[in-house]
């Protein structure tokens, strides 16, 4: 394909979908964005809902884009990992139909929040919301650590902190050792009477975003509260045991942390820079340059104008090229 090298950058999640379209070194990109999550099947995210929600996004921005020409995608999608079947068997042909497109990256959400922040150098970066994930890479090849969702793991994310908040809570309410009244005080103000907390939480389809709306309360208790420091220390630990999971443990790796959690500010930051520091003295503790989608342009635009220097993982990041492109 010749001519200017047009890009597409998709970051599809919980929330939605973002799309940025643009041309390599030419002008501002334009940004679209859906508030409709992707849908999950039998074969894990759907490809076809995934493209309803990606056409007319993509062909709205390419016509505010003065019909740029799109020579390569790439896309991250939350739970790509493990539920990326149906994109990596899919994805690429319906691309190419739609938009001619024959060089695109499938990435998990992970990758992209890495290259966002780290960009192609070795190193370790912690995603931290809702749920929580690390990924570390020695350009060789990649590795996480958790992301395995708020009933099994994202230890020290959002809903991992409200959870034990509300624990906490509990625990003053029936007079047990370790519980916090300010936190009691505040999951009633938050939900009302605690004894219906149950009722009102278990059969949320959105039980991790209802958990983690607790986890400022538990970070404005933190001042004067032992049990939400605690709390909070508690998770800055599970967070940088994460990063030293992943972490390259030779060179001169750097290390971010990115995303909402980050916005509780000092009671969180104040003990996750010290366990950094504690698990990762070698590795150089830098700010995230970027968010999800940014990694996905990044992604993108190197793709478009040449191969990649992230290693290739059918699970974290499958690179699909036509040779004679």
């Amino acid at each position: 394909m010749t001519g200017p090298a047009g890009f597409i950058a998709v970051d599809s999640g919980g929330s939605g979908m973002r799309v940025v379209v643009g041309v390599v070194g030419r002008g501002v990109p334009v940004r679209r964005e859906s508030r409709e999550p992707v849908r999950t099947g039998e074969r894990g995210i759907d490809a076809g809902h995934f493209m309803e929600q990606l056409v007319p996004l993509v062909r709205g921005a390419l016509a505010e884009a003065g019909g740029a020409v799109p020579r390569a995608v790439a896309v991250g999608a939350a739970g790509f990992a493990s539920l990326g079947e149906g994109l990596r068997a899919e994805l690429p042909g319906a691309l190419e139909r739609e938009f001619g497109v024959r060089r695109v990256a499938l990435a998990a959400d992970a990758v992209t929040a890495y290259v966002g922040a780290l960009g192609p150098r070795p190193g370790a970066v912690v995603a931290a919301g809702t749920g929580l994930i690390a990924i570390g890479t020695d350009l060789t090849r990649w590795r996480r650590a958790d992301g395995w969702g708020h009933l099994l793991g994202d230890c020290g994310g959002g809903a991992w902190i409200g959870r034990a908040g509300l624990e906490a809570a509990l625990r003053a309410h029936d007079g047990r050792p370790d519980g916090s009244t300010q936190l009691l005080a505040r999951a009633e103000e938050s939900f009302g009477p605690v004894r219906g907390l149950p009722g009102r939480l278990y059969p949320r389809p959105d039980r991790p975003a209802v958990l983690a709306s607790f986890a400022p309360e538990v970070a404005a208790c933190a001042a004067g509260d032992p049990v939400a420091a605690d709390i909070l220390r508690a998770a800055a630990r599970h967070m940088a045991d994460s990063a030293a999971a992943v972490c390259p443990t030779t060179g001169d790796p750097q290390v971010a942390v990115t995303g909402g959690l980050l916005n509780m500010g000092a009671p969180l930051v104040v003990p996750l820079e010290e366990e950094l520091s504690k698990r990762l003295p070698h590795a150089r503790r830098v700010p995230a340059d970027g968010d999800p989608l940014q990694g996905a342009v990044r992604i993108a635009t190197d793709l478009a104008t040449g191969p990649l220097a992230l290693p290739s993982d059918e699970a974290m990041l499958c690179v699909v090229t036509d040779k004679g492109d």
